[in-house]
């Protein structure tokens, strides 16, 4: 498996975080250097970095070069990061990992005579362990997922879920990397993904680069491909799963859902842990995105669309977890999930 996955997007330089541009890909492949929380945030918004995982991994890190700077103004840090999107589950997750370690059982007085070193230390250590859990996460979640899909099958995914999206080998994609490596996924076909173009973008670049054939299809083809018996299973990733089964993911998602419901095609969400909150009780919960409508009146600065005609822009949208097969997380799979399937899992946590 290692050999289809050679994408590192998030990189530790020690005393800055250099982030594979995404915006530019497949054209030109140049690195961004944040040297400073709010370019870190700064990065997460304009999606330099994106992907739920890779941005929780991203604002980790973005707390270690605050802390870096002046211990002092970690709180403020904190604030600016978590602000920087709103739906992915995982940038919390992890500001609330890095703030435990920030705290460490110790009171303000405690932490304002702490050694600068020392904090550095101690959140870079949580830090890079919360980038090597995502990368383990995701090679066994790689392995649970291709384990569902049978010999010789088609697969659909949508937006991109690889290595660029996480600490590496991905979540969808890395049931596609593993599927590939069993000989159990013959045919991978990825949606564009508008308006952004991940999928056409990130996705057939990351899959080719890596030796894995794909076949690109425009957004609004998925469901007469379904259709002609080429795929049997959609396999995507998520921002956010909800305590039902519930899931947000990148907006086309729950088209798809239907689509595959339709077809008698399996529908697969493949995501960690992290992923999963218990404290939302349902999609109606989930905050979902809004982003500016110019994404959708231009194309790569021009405007396509005639002036004055308005736009609707989110980004997300939920599936219910009546059109899911299986959740796939590194802690098992949950099929036909509902609360209760769920709470097996997970808990309340």
């Amino acid at each position: 498996m290692s050999s289809h996955d050679s994408v590192r997007a998030v990189l530790w330089q020690g005393d800055r975080l250099r982030l594979l541009d995404q915006r530019l890909l497949p054209a030109q492949e140049r690195y961004v250097d944040c040297t400073d929380a709010d370019q870190v945030a700064a990065a997460i918004r304009d999606l330099v970095v994106r992907g739920a995982p890779a941005i929780g991994i991203a604002a980790a890190w973005g707390v270690v070069l605050a802390a870096q700077r002046d211990p002092a103004s970690l709180p403020i840090a904190l604030a600016t990061l978590r602000a920087a999107r709103p739906t992915a589950v995982n940038l919390m997750w992890a500001l609330d990992r890095m703030k435990r370690a920030i705290d460490a059982g110790a009171d303000a007085a405690a932490l304002a005579r702490e050694e600068q070193a020392d904090i550095v230390d101690r959140l870079a250590r949580e830090a890079q362990a919360i980038q090597d859990e995502d990368l383990a996460a995701n090679r066994h979640m790689g392995e649970l997922g291709a384990a569902l899909i049978e010999r010789g099958s088609g697969v659909l995914t949508h937006c991109n879920t690889g290595s660029l999206a996480t600490a590496g080998f991905g979540t969808a994609l890395g049931v596609i990397r593993a599927g590939v490596a069993d000989g159990r996924i013959a045919r991978v076909y990825a949606g564009e993904t508008r308006p952004w173009l991940q999928g056409a973008r990130l996705t057939m670049w990351e899959l080719l680069r890596d030796g894995i054939a794909a076949t690109l299809i425009a957004d609004s083809a998925a469901s007469h491909l379904m259709k002609t018996g080429e795929v049997q299973w959609v396999v995507v990733g998520a921002d956010r799963i909800a305590a039902n089964g519930d899931t947000a993911n990148k907006i086309g998602t729950y088209q798809l859902a239907i689509a595959a419901r339709h077809h008698g095609v399996k529908f697969m969400v493949v995501a960690p842990s992290s992923t999963v909150d218990m404290a939302t009780a349902g999609g109606d919960d989930i905050e979902i995105e809004l982003r500016n409508a110019d994404e959708l009146l231009g194309h790569a600065g021009t405007r396509t669309v005639v002036e004055g005609a308005p736009a609707w822009n989110p980004v997300f949208d939920v599936t219910p977890h009546a059109l899911i097969d299986a959740i796939v997380t590194e802690c098992g799979v949950v099929e036909k999930p509902d609360a209760a399937r769920m709470a097996a899992l997970f808990g309340t946590r």
